[in-house]
């Protein structure tokens, strides 16, 4: 992958050596632009130390600049002007976001990549705007795409297979946490597909079956290789992918968070919603829910695409990643600038909580004490509460966010810091997990778990269990670090019959500690059933 980066390396500024040095510490803000075959799209990102790649602004606008010319090779001219107007329109508004000039990154793919008059639009942009535009390969949009969903979705020791449906390719990539084993490119996006393939309404069964065909032939190669390494996972990327979640999810209960990340649907919910739709005509599918207005016919060969991957590759799920190409060049444009390497594994779950915390001003001193007394007593208890390891991890990120509320207001900041986590666009985390985080870190004060909390009563019994275990914990070890003072050094617990004894070593008088963290046992000892005396010794 070398050469991928030494290709694209003239996109780091370079040009202004004290600027760059100044930007390795402070704040830097970076527009990218991704001209793809139906939409043009922009985000506008602040990266800083500590508080990470926060999302400052994002736009798009449904040009089809690939309109007609997947078969002609040629842009049409009204789509041209049409993009060049809105890629201005981009820049005004990245001007007003802070962006600097030269840290506006444009990348195009599909259309204009095949487009015999692509130098064409590639020079009015130039001439008209300023802007400098890459046009990239199929296994380069592949790879920035792997960046931006490595950067949101936790990927795990078993590979999966990512895929991204633009209008005019579909990138494959199977990749797990250590490695990428494939990145490709096909020419199977939906524009193209409509345009090649649909010339009915509904679409007639002749021409479902030549299109699934078509793509199955496509896919053989990369099928083959995620038969081998096991795949039975899929992670897409894309609008029309992202379009056909949200579509499913409508049908089923409201979750109520606006974030589509690490949600999904299985094979089976998505065989049932394409069966449902694929025999609509265009005005049954405009009144669809949620259905994005200029996605009514590309939902089509959309449909078939995906159904034709689950059945191909035999996948029981895709989740979505709200993150692809865009993200993905900025993750690789930062990288650049901060002297970073692009291809450094990250633990995206515990910076995301990291980030989250830094961008609330937290405690960080006061945080990670709760932490690890937190996760002592997790440890030491586990003969009783008997809670699997994954709890382990999310007792830990509830105790680090447990006062990120202070931020909007002391009074009621457990329930604050509950709401932040629940909408704080936390990546890596499937929704339900950050359910357990955000309820586990609002029970750390005040009132315990109650049915009567709506937040706490949706949760499944077993998730709820494990809620009221991690709360009654971290109770107790706020409560040790109610001084604000790291002075807790470690707890060992006794486990007895009928008590638990906690000892807690300490560095000076622990009155404080010991005080508050009496006043908050009682409800771990409901949970465990077992009462608990907490004493200490100084070191």
């Amino acid at each position: 992958m070398d050469s991928f980066f030494r290709e694209i390396a003239y996109f780091i500024p370079v040009r202004n050596q004290s600027a760059h040095h100044h930007m390795s510490s402070g704040k830097l803000r970076v527009a990218a632009i991704d001209l793809g075959t139906n939409s043009f799209h922009m985000v506008i990102v602040e990266e800083s130390q500590g508080k990470g790649i926060v999302e400052i602004d994002r736009v798009k606008d449904m040009i089809c600049i690939g309109r007609g010319s997947i078969l002609s090779k040629m842009l049409d001219e009204q789509a041209m002007q049409a993009g060049v107007a809105t890629l201005k329109k981009f820049l005004v508004l990245a001007t007003q976001r802070g962006v600097a000039p030269h840290n506006v990154i444009a990348f195009a793919t599909s259309a204009i990549r095949e487009a015999a008059n692509r130098d064409v639009f590639i020079d009015m942009v130039r001439r008209e705007t300023g802007l400098k535009v890459k046009v990239i390969s199929g296994k380069e949009e592949a790879q920035f795409i792997y960046y931006g969903v490595r950067n949101a979705v936790r990927l795990g020791e078993q590979p999966d297979l990512l895929f991204d449906i633009g209008g005019g390719s579909v990138e494959f990539i199977i990749a797990g946490a250590d490695r990428v084993h494939l990145l490709e490119s096909r020419k199977i996006g939906v524009a193209r597909m409509l345009e090649r393939f649909v010339t009915s309404d509904p679409i007639s069964p002749h021409e479902l079956k030549l299109l699934e065909q078509f793509c199955a032939a496509e896919l053989y190669f990369s099928a083959e290789m995620a038969r081998q390494l096991g795949v039975t996972r899929g992670i897409a990327s894309s609008g029309t992918a992202l379009n056909i979640a949200r579509m499913i999810r409508s049908g089923r209960e409201a979750e109520g968070v606006d974030s589509m990340n690490q949600t999904g649907f299985t094979r089976q919910e998505f065989e049932k919603f394409y069966k449902s739709v694929i025999s609509l005509d265009a005005a049954s599918r405009r009144k669809l829910t949620g259905l994005d207005e200029k996605r009514v016919d590309l939902i089509v060969p959309g449909l078939i695409l995906i159904n034709t991957i689950f059945r191909v590759f035999g996948l029981k799920e895709v989740i979505i990643s709200e993150s692809a190409l865009r993200e993905g060049m900025v993750v690789h444009y930062v990288s650049g600038i901060r002297d970073r390497d692009g291809e450094e594994q990250l633990d995206i779950r515990r910076q995301s909580v990291v980030e989250l915390g830094y961008r609330c001003n937290w405690h960080k001193p006061h945080s990670e004490q709760v932490a690890r007394l937190s996760l002592m007593l997790f440890d030491q208890l586990q003969p009783l509460h008997e809670l699997k390891p994954q709890y382990r991890e999310l007792l830990e990120y509830a105790a680090l966010l447990h006062n990120i509320g202070e931020f909007i207001s002391i009074a009621a900041h457990h329930k604050h810091s509950q709401y932040i986590i629940m909408n704080g666009d936390l990546r890596g985390f499937a929704p339900a997990e950050i359910d357990i985080i955000g309820n586990v870190a609002r029970y750390h004060r005040k009132n315990p778990p109650s049915l009567k909390h709506p937040m706490y009563a949706q949760l499944k019994p077993s998730h709820r269990r494990a809620v009221d275990v991690l709360s009654g914990i971290l109770r107790i070890a706020n409560g040790l670090e109610r001084g604000h003072r790291q002075n807790v050094l470690s707890i060992s617990a006794a486990i007895g019959e009928q008590r638990i004894v906690l000892e807690a070593l300490t560095r000076f008088e622990p009155d404080i500690e010991l005080w508050a963290a009496e006043s908050l046992k009682s409800w771990l000892q409901e949970v465990l059933g077992r009462e608990i005396a907490i004493e200490a010794r100084m070191q």
